[in-house]
Protein backbone atom coordinates (compact mmCIF):
# COMPACT_ATOMS: atom_id res chain seq x y z
CA UNK A 1 0.00 0.00 0.00
CA UNK A 2 2.86 1.93 0.68
CA UNK A 3 4.17 2.23 -2.93
CA UNK A 4 0.55 2.68 -4.18
CA UNK A 5 0.18 5.68 -1.90
CA UNK A 6 3.18 6.83 -3.88
CA UNK A 7 2.39 6.29 -7.02
CA UNK A 8 -1.04 7.79 -6.31
CA UNK A 9 0.37 10.90 -4.77
CA UNK A 10 3.17 11.49 -7.37
CA UNK A 11 1.66 15.05 -8.19
CA UNK A 12 2.22 15.99 -4.05
CA UNK A 13 6.02 17.62 -4.13
CA UNK A 14 4.59 20.09 -7.13
CA UNK A 15 3.72 23.66 -6.15
CA UNK A 16 0.28 25.15 -7.81
CA UNK A 17 -1.26 27.92 -8.20
CA UNK A 18 -4.70 29.19 -6.74
CA UNK A 19 -6.29 28.34 -10.11
CA UNK A 20 -4.79 25.27 -10.34
CA UNK A 21 -6.21 24.05 -7.26
CA UNK A 22 -9.76 25.16 -7.97
CA UNK A 23 -9.59 23.72 -11.56
CA UNK A 24 -8.49 20.01 -9.87
CA UNK A 25 -11.04 20.31 -7.11
CA UNK A 26 -13.90 21.50 -9.28
CA UNK A 27 -13.02 18.51 -11.77
CA UNK A 28 -13.06 16.14 -8.64
CA UNK A 29 -16.47 17.20 -7.80
CA UNK A 30 -17.83 17.16 -11.46
CA UNK A 31 -16.56 13.54 -11.41
CA UNK A 32 -17.64 12.17 -8.43
CA UNK A 33 -21.02 13.79 -7.68
CA UNK A 34 -20.05 14.84 -4.21
CA UNK A 35 -20.31 18.42 -2.78
CA UNK A 36 -17.33 20.52 -0.83
CA UNK A 37 -18.36 22.52 2.07
CA UNK A 38 -15.81 24.62 3.79
CA UNK A 39 -16.63 25.35 7.83
CA UNK A 40 -14.99 25.87 11.10
CA UNK A 41 -11.11 25.50 10.02
CA UNK A 42 -12.19 22.45 7.86
CA UNK A 43 -12.89 21.66 4.11
CA UNK A 44 -15.84 19.00 4.06
CA UNK A 45 -15.71 16.48 1.02
CA UNK A 46 -19.49 14.77 0.61
CA UNK A 47 -20.88 13.67 3.91
CA UNK A 48 -23.22 11.96 2.33
CA UNK A 49 -22.11 10.87 -1.28
CA UNK A 50 -24.75 10.88 -4.01
CA UNK A 51 -27.00 8.37 -3.86
CA UNK A 52 -26.65 7.41 -0.37
CA UNK A 53 -29.74 5.95 1.74
CA UNK A 54 -30.30 4.91 5.23
CA UNK A 55 -28.32 6.31 7.68
CA UNK A 56 -24.58 7.52 8.15
CA UNK A 57 -21.67 4.94 9.00
CA UNK A 58 -22.00 3.71 12.56
CA UNK A 59 -18.89 4.84 14.73
CA UNK A 60 -15.66 2.58 14.43
CA UNK A 61 -15.88 3.89 10.15
CA UNK A 62 -13.95 6.67 10.59
CA UNK A 63 -9.74 7.16 10.82
CA UNK A 64 -7.45 9.62 11.42
CA UNK A 65 -4.58 10.44 9.02
CA UNK A 66 -2.31 12.72 9.74
CA UNK A 67 1.08 13.54 8.45
CA UNK A 68 -0.26 14.72 5.39
CA UNK A 69 1.54 17.04 2.60
CA UNK A 70 0.22 20.66 3.33
CA UNK A 71 0.33 21.12 -0.47
CA UNK A 72 -1.82 17.86 -1.06
CA UNK A 73 -5.36 18.45 -1.63
CA UNK A 74 -9.01 16.28 -2.38
CA UNK A 75 -8.08 15.65 -6.25
CA UNK A 76 -5.31 13.69 -4.78
CA UNK A 77 -6.22 12.47 -1.41
CA UNK A 78 -9.59 10.57 -2.81
CA UNK A 79 -8.17 8.38 -5.34
CA UNK A 80 -5.63 6.75 -2.65
CA UNK A 81 -8.56 6.79 -0.07
CA UNK A 82 -10.57 5.31 -2.80
CA UNK A 83 -8.52 2.24 -2.69
CA UNK A 84 -9.77 1.08 0.75
CA UNK A 85 -13.47 1.48 -0.15
CA UNK A 86 -16.41 3.83 -0.57
CA UNK A 87 -15.72 7.50 0.93
CA UNK A 88 -18.99 8.46 3.10
CA UNK A 89 -17.05 11.82 4.01
CA UNK A 90 -13.96 13.29 4.18
CA UNK A 91 -12.70 15.88 6.20
CA UNK A 92 -9.28 17.88 5.44
CA UNK A 93 -8.42 20.65 8.26
CA UNK A 94 -7.02 23.76 6.24
CA UNK A 95 -5.32 26.73 7.44
CA UNK A 96 -5.99 29.50 5.75
CA UNK A 97 -3.80 32.79 5.36
CA UNK A 98 -6.90 34.90 5.42
CA UNK A 99 -8.74 35.73 8.56
CA UNK A 100 -11.97 37.50 10.08
CA UNK A 101 -10.63 40.55 12.20
CA UNK A 102 -12.60 41.12 15.33
CA UNK A 103 -13.43 44.52 16.05
CA UNK A 104 -14.14 46.40 19.83
CA UNK A 105 -14.32 49.93 21.06
CA UNK A 106 -10.42 50.44 22.38
CA UNK A 107 -10.24 51.17 25.97
CA UNK A 108 -8.33 54.16 26.34
CA UNK A 109 -7.17 52.79 30.15
CA UNK A 110 -4.74 54.98 32.18
CA UNK A 111 -4.51 53.50 34.74
CA UNK A 112 -2.21 50.37 36.29
CA UNK A 113 -2.79 47.93 39.54
CA UNK A 114 0.12 47.55 41.57
CA UNK A 115 -0.15 44.67 44.02
CA UNK A 116 2.11 43.18 46.53
CA UNK A 117 2.71 46.44 47.97
CA UNK A 118 4.04 46.49 51.49
CA UNK A 119 0.88 47.36 53.90
CA UNK A 120 2.76 49.72 56.07
CA UNK A 121 3.47 51.98 52.62
CA UNK A 122 1.45 55.13 52.74
CA UNK A 123 0.08 57.11 49.52
CA UNK A 124 3.16 59.79 49.59
CA UNK A 125 5.66 56.98 49.67
CA UNK A 126 3.67 55.13 46.87
CA UNK A 127 3.28 57.90 44.48
CA UNK A 128 7.36 59.43 44.86
CA UNK A 129 8.18 55.52 44.15
CA UNK A 130 6.04 55.57 40.87
CA UNK A 131 7.21 58.85 39.99
CA UNK A 132 11.14 58.09 40.43
CA UNK A 133 10.79 54.79 37.46
CA UNK A 134 8.02 55.62 35.62
CA UNK A 135 6.66 59.22 33.83
CA UNK A 136 3.70 61.46 33.46
CA UNK A 137 1.97 59.90 36.86
CA UNK A 138 -1.26 61.68 38.01
CA UNK A 139 -2.31 59.94 40.85
CA UNK A 140 -2.01 56.81 43.32
CA UNK A 141 -5.24 55.46 45.20
CA UNK A 142 -4.82 53.01 48.15
CA UNK A 143 -7.48 51.87 49.93
CA UNK A 144 -6.89 51.24 54.01
CA UNK A 145 -7.10 47.84 55.49
CA UNK A 146 -10.69 46.87 56.40
CA UNK A 147 -9.26 45.76 59.89
CA UNK A 148 -6.71 48.17 60.33
CA UNK A 149 -7.22 51.42 58.76
CA UNK A 150 -3.28 52.68 59.88
CA UNK A 151 -2.32 50.11 56.58
CA UNK A 152 -3.12 49.50 53.06
CA UNK A 153 -4.75 46.24 51.50
CA UNK A 154 -1.88 45.52 50.07
CA UNK A 155 -2.31 46.85 46.63
CA UNK A 156 -2.33 50.22 45.09
CA UNK A 157 -3.53 52.07 41.42
CA UNK A 158 -1.41 54.36 39.67
CA UNK A 159 -2.92 56.91 37.45
CA UNK A 160 -1.06 58.44 34.37
CA UNK A 161 -1.59 60.95 31.97
CA UNK A 162 -2.22 58.80 29.04
CA UNK A 163 -2.47 55.28 27.50
CA UNK A 164 0.49 55.71 26.28
CA UNK A 165 2.60 56.66 29.32
CA UNK A 166 0.58 53.90 31.31
CA UNK A 167 1.71 50.98 28.62
CA UNK A 168 5.22 52.38 28.65
CA UNK A 169 5.31 52.01 32.66
CA UNK A 170 3.43 48.70 32.45
CA UNK A 171 6.41 47.46 30.35
CA UNK A 172 9.19 49.20 33.34
CA UNK A 173 7.32 47.94 36.07
CA UNK A 174 7.14 43.74 34.90
CA UNK A 175 7.51 41.89 38.24
CA UNK A 176 11.94 41.17 38.26
CA UNK A 177 12.98 44.15 36.81
CA UNK A 178 11.77 46.90 39.19
CA UNK A 179 11.74 45.85 42.97
CA UNK A 180 10.71 48.74 45.09
CA UNK A 181 11.28 48.72 48.90
CA UNK A 182 12.90 45.13 48.08
CA UNK A 183 9.83 43.60 47.37
CA UNK A 184 8.42 41.40 43.40
CA UNK A 185 5.16 43.54 42.93
CA UNK A 186 2.93 42.80 40.70
CA UNK A 187 1.61 44.85 37.79
CA UNK A 188 -1.91 44.50 35.26
CA UNK A 189 -4.04 46.94 33.70
CA UNK A 190 -6.57 48.50 36.05
CA UNK A 191 -10.36 47.86 35.19
CA UNK A 192 -11.80 51.24 33.88
CA UNK A 193 -14.34 52.75 35.79
CA UNK A 194 -17.81 51.83 35.00
CA UNK A 195 -19.39 54.61 32.73
CA UNK A 196 -23.02 55.10 33.71
CA UNK A 197 -24.36 57.74 31.04
CA UNK A 198 -25.89 61.01 32.98
CA UNK A 199 -29.20 60.66 32.33
CA UNK A 200 -29.11 57.00 34.45
CA UNK A 201 -27.34 58.84 37.24
CA UNK A 202 -29.53 61.72 37.21
CA UNK A 203 -32.40 59.40 38.65
CA UNK A 204 -29.54 57.39 41.07
CA UNK A 205 -30.59 58.34 44.99
CA UNK A 206 -28.30 55.27 46.58
CA UNK A 207 -25.43 56.50 48.11
CA UNK A 208 -22.01 54.06 48.44
CA UNK A 209 -19.78 54.76 51.35
CA UNK A 210 -16.62 52.92 51.51
CA UNK A 211 -13.81 53.13 54.32
CA UNK A 212 -16.27 52.35 56.96
CA UNK A 213 -14.92 49.95 59.93
CA UNK A 214 -15.81 46.22 60.56
CA UNK A 215 -17.62 46.72 62.84
CA UNK A 216 -19.69 49.82 62.87
CA UNK A 217 -23.20 48.76 62.25
CA UNK A 218 -26.06 49.38 59.43
CA UNK A 219 -28.11 51.40 62.38
CA UNK A 220 -25.30 53.50 62.98
CA UNK A 221 -24.72 54.19 59.16
CA UNK A 222 -28.63 55.35 58.94
CA UNK A 223 -28.37 57.43 62.45
CA UNK A 224 -25.48 59.60 60.98
CA UNK A 225 -26.65 60.03 57.44
CA UNK A 226 -30.22 60.73 59.19
CA UNK A 227 -29.06 63.89 61.51
CA UNK A 228 -29.02 66.21 58.77
CA UNK A 229 -32.33 65.67 58.28
CA UNK A 230 -34.49 62.77 59.44
CA UNK A 231 -36.19 60.42 57.88
CA UNK A 232 -34.50 60.86 54.75
CA UNK A 233 -32.81 57.40 54.79
CA UNK A 234 -34.81 54.23 53.64
CA UNK A 235 -32.45 51.65 54.36
CA UNK A 236 -29.04 50.83 54.57
CA UNK A 237 -27.17 47.53 53.74
CA UNK A 238 -23.56 47.22 54.77
CA UNK A 239 -21.25 45.02 53.47
CA UNK A 240 -17.49 44.71 55.21
CA UNK A 241 -16.34 47.46 55.18
CA UNK A 242 -18.51 49.74 52.63
CA UNK A 243 -22.33 50.07 52.96
CA UNK A 244 -25.22 51.06 50.61
CA UNK A 245 -27.47 53.97 51.51
CA UNK A 246 -30.61 53.85 50.32
CA UNK A 247 -32.92 57.50 50.12
CA UNK A 248 -36.53 58.10 49.28
CA UNK A 249 -35.20 61.04 47.34
CA UNK A 250 -32.80 62.01 44.94
CA UNK A 251 -32.28 65.43 46.13
CA UNK A 252 -31.75 64.21 49.83
CA UNK A 253 -28.84 61.72 48.24
CA UNK A 254 -27.24 64.10 47.13
CA UNK A 255 -27.36 66.85 49.89
CA UNK A 256 -26.24 64.12 52.39
CA UNK A 257 -23.15 63.05 49.69
CA UNK A 258 -22.16 66.50 50.07
CA UNK A 259 -22.10 66.93 53.81
CA UNK A 260 -21.25 63.15 54.76
CA UNK A 261 -18.36 62.88 52.28
CA UNK A 262 -15.35 62.80 54.72
CA UNK A 263 -16.94 62.66 57.71
CA UNK A 264 -15.74 60.46 60.91
CA UNK A 265 -17.71 57.72 61.38
CA UNK A 266 -16.58 55.14 64.50
CA UNK A 267 -13.07 56.66 64.12
CA UNK A 268 -12.77 56.10 60.51
CA UNK A 269 -12.73 58.76 57.86
CA UNK A 270 -15.49 57.57 54.94
CA UNK A 271 -16.11 58.42 51.49
CA UNK A 272 -18.78 59.07 49.95
CA UNK A 273 -20.56 58.64 46.03
CA UNK A 274 -22.93 57.99 44.08
CA UNK A 275 -23.29 54.33 43.36
CA UNK A 276 -23.43 52.96 39.96
CA UNK A 277 -26.44 51.14 38.42
CA UNK A 278 -26.13 47.71 37.96
CA UNK A 279 -24.92 46.56 34.68
CA UNK A 280 -27.58 43.50 33.96
CA UNK A 281 -26.43 41.88 31.18
CA UNK A 282 -22.82 41.43 32.27
CA UNK A 283 -22.67 40.91 35.62
CA UNK A 284 -20.43 38.52 38.11
CA UNK A 285 -23.14 36.27 38.48
CA UNK A 286 -24.35 35.68 34.57
CA UNK A 287 -20.48 34.36 34.20
CA UNK A 288 -21.09 31.75 36.27
CA UNK A 289 -24.28 30.52 33.73
CA UNK A 290 -26.87 30.64 36.80
CA UNK A 291 -24.94 28.54 38.77
CA UNK A 292 -26.25 31.18 41.75
CA UNK A 293 -29.71 29.98 42.76
CA UNK A 294 -32.53 33.06 43.21
CA UNK A 295 -33.06 32.58 47.39
CA UNK A 296 -29.51 32.86 47.79
CA UNK A 297 -28.89 36.23 45.35
CA UNK A 298 -29.96 38.63 48.49
CA UNK A 299 -27.00 36.58 51.06
CA UNK A 300 -24.89 37.57 48.59
CA UNK A 301 -25.03 41.45 48.12
CA UNK A 302 -26.68 41.14 44.71
CA UNK A 303 -29.35 44.02 44.09
CA UNK A 304 -32.96 43.13 44.00
CA UNK A 305 -34.92 45.15 41.86
CA UNK A 306 -35.61 47.68 43.98
CA UNK A 307 -31.93 48.04 44.76
CA UNK A 308 -30.64 48.50 41.18
CA UNK A 309 -26.76 49.65 42.28
CA UNK A 310 -23.55 48.09 43.60
CA UNK A 311 -20.52 49.74 44.55
CA UNK A 312 -17.76 50.35 41.89
CA UNK A 313 -14.73 49.83 43.14
CA UNK A 314 -10.87 50.04 41.50
CA UNK A 315 -10.08 46.65 41.46
CA UNK A 316 -7.72 44.40 39.63
CA UNK A 317 -8.60 43.86 36.43
CA UNK A 318 -8.66 40.27 36.93
CA UNK A 319 -10.54 40.36 39.60
CA UNK A 320 -13.16 42.67 39.04
CA UNK A 321 -14.00 42.10 35.54
CA UNK A 322 -16.07 39.06 36.75
CA UNK A 323 -17.26 40.78 40.01
CA UNK A 324 -17.94 44.49 39.13
CA UNK A 325 -19.78 43.28 35.94
CA UNK A 326 -17.61 45.93 33.52
CA UNK A 327 -16.53 43.10 30.60
CA UNK A 328 -18.38 40.49 29.10
CA UNK A 329 -18.39 37.06 30.65
CA UNK A 330 -15.98 34.20 30.45
CA UNK A 331 -15.69 31.61 27.01
CA UNK A 332 -19.46 31.22 25.94
CA UNK A 333 -20.77 27.62 25.80
CA UNK A 334 -19.96 26.66 22.53
CA UNK A 335 -16.47 27.05 23.75
CA UNK A 336 -16.51 24.80 26.82
CA UNK A 337 -16.86 21.57 24.26
CA UNK A 338 -14.28 18.90 24.28
CA UNK A 339 -11.57 18.39 21.45
CA UNK A 340 -9.51 15.60 20.11
CA UNK A 341 -5.88 15.02 21.05
CA UNK A 342 -4.69 14.14 17.53
CA UNK A 343 -1.48 11.89 17.39
CA UNK A 344 1.69 14.04 17.26
CA UNK A 345 -0.03 17.18 18.95
CA UNK A 346 2.18 18.99 21.42
CA UNK A 347 1.27 19.41 24.81
CA UNK A 348 3.28 21.93 27.00
CA UNK A 349 3.21 22.27 31.25
CA UNK A 350 1.65 25.67 32.29
CA UNK A 351 0.66 26.46 35.46
CA UNK A 352 -3.21 27.72 36.02
CA UNK A 353 -1.72 31.37 37.40
CA UNK A 354 -0.64 31.44 34.37
CA UNK A 355 -4.20 31.24 32.44
CA UNK A 356 -6.95 34.00 32.52
CA UNK A 357 -9.99 34.23 34.65
CA UNK A 358 -11.76 33.44 31.03
CA UNK A 359 -10.66 29.74 31.85
CA UNK A 360 -12.19 29.54 35.01
CA UNK A 361 -16.25 28.89 35.30
CA UNK A 362 -16.10 28.22 38.95
CA UNK A 363 -16.10 30.64 42.03
CA UNK A 364 -13.50 28.14 43.92
CA UNK A 365 -11.55 28.20 41.11
CA UNK A 366 -11.83 32.11 40.97
CA UNK A 367 -11.20 32.04 44.74
CA UNK A 368 -7.58 30.34 44.23
CA UNK A 369 -6.89 32.21 41.36
CA UNK A 370 -6.99 35.67 43.42
CA UNK A 371 -5.28 34.51 46.81
CA UNK A 372 -2.04 33.56 44.63
CA UNK A 373 -2.74 37.18 42.66
CA UNK A 374 -2.73 38.67 46.00
CA UNK A 375 0.20 36.89 47.62
CA UNK A 376 -2.36 35.24 50.03
CA UNK A 377 -1.94 31.88 50.97
CA UNK A 378 -4.16 29.22 49.34
CA UNK A 379 -8.16 29.65 50.36
CA UNK A 380 -8.86 26.89 53.27
CA UNK A 381 -12.22 25.40 53.37
CA UNK A 382 -13.54 23.76 56.94
CA UNK A 383 -17.20 21.64 56.54
CA UNK A 384 -19.81 22.37 59.18
CA UNK A 385 -23.06 20.22 59.09
CA UNK A 386 -26.46 20.12 60.60
CA UNK A 387 -29.32 18.39 60.19
CA UNK A 388 -32.40 19.41 58.77
CA UNK A 389 -36.47 18.78 60.54
CA UNK A 390 -36.86 15.60 57.91
CA UNK A 391 -33.27 14.29 58.80
CA UNK A 392 -31.43 15.66 55.82
CA UNK A 393 -27.66 16.30 56.00
CA UNK A 394 -27.49 19.84 55.35
CA UNK A 395 -23.53 21.49 55.00
CA UNK A 396 -21.88 24.66 54.95
CA UNK A 397 -18.10 25.40 54.75
CA UNK A 398 -16.45 28.37 56.46
CA UNK A 399 -13.43 29.75 54.49
CA UNK A 400 -10.35 31.30 55.86
CA UNK A 401 -8.06 33.87 54.13
CA UNK A 402 -4.23 34.87 55.31
CA UNK A 403 -2.20 37.22 54.07
CA UNK A 404 1.10 36.02 53.90
CA UNK A 405 2.71 39.68 54.26
CA UNK A 406 1.25 39.97 58.02
CA UNK A 407 -0.06 36.83 59.28
CA UNK A 408 -3.86 38.15 58.93
CA UNK A 409 -6.44 36.69 58.72
CA UNK A 410 -9.91 36.67 57.82
CA UNK A 411 -13.13 34.65 57.75
CA UNK A 412 -16.02 34.39 55.40
CA UNK A 413 -18.99 31.73 55.54
CA UNK A 414 -22.38 32.00 53.87
CA UNK A 415 -25.63 32.01 55.79
CA UNK A 416 -27.47 29.41 53.67
CA UNK A 417 -27.13 25.98 54.03
CA UNK A 418 -26.63 23.10 50.98
CA UNK A 419 -27.19 19.44 49.97
CA UNK A 420 -23.63 18.77 48.56
CA UNK A 421 -20.22 19.27 49.57
CA UNK A 422 -19.62 21.16 46.29
CA UNK A 423 -22.80 23.29 46.15
CA UNK A 424 -21.74 24.40 49.82
CA UNK A 425 -17.61 25.63 48.59
CA UNK A 426 -19.31 26.74 45.64
CA UNK A 427 -21.49 28.86 47.74
CA UNK A 428 -18.96 29.94 50.37
CA UNK A 429 -15.99 30.88 47.47
CA UNK A 430 -19.17 32.69 46.21
CA UNK A 431 -19.99 34.50 49.55
CA UNK A 432 -16.10 34.83 50.22
CA UNK A 433 -15.26 36.40 46.79
CA UNK A 434 -18.16 39.22 46.67
CA UNK A 435 -17.01 40.34 50.60
CA UNK A 436 -12.97 40.65 49.89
Amino acid sequence: MHEENKAAANGCGKIRSGAQNGAALLALMEKTGYSMVQQNGQRKFGGPPPGWEGPPPPRGCEVFVGKIPRDMYEDELVPVFERAGKIYELRLMMEFSGKFIGVCVSLDNCRLFIGAIPKDKKKEEILNEMKKVTEGVVDVIVYPNATDKTKNRGFAFVEYESHRAAAMARRRLIPGTFQPWGHTIQVDWADPEKVVDEETMQRVKVLYVRNLMISTTEDKIKAEFNKFKPGVVERVKKLRDYAFVHFFHREDAVAAMSIMNGKCIDGASIEVTLAKPVNKESSWKQHFNGQISPSSENLLGFPNKEDGTQKSLGKPASLSVRLNGQHSPGPPEGERSTYPIFPGIKLTPISMYSLKLSHFSSAVMHLDYFCHKNSWAPPEYCLYSTTSQDGKILLVYKVLISSIADDSQSYFMPEKLCTTVEDAKELAAQFTLLHL
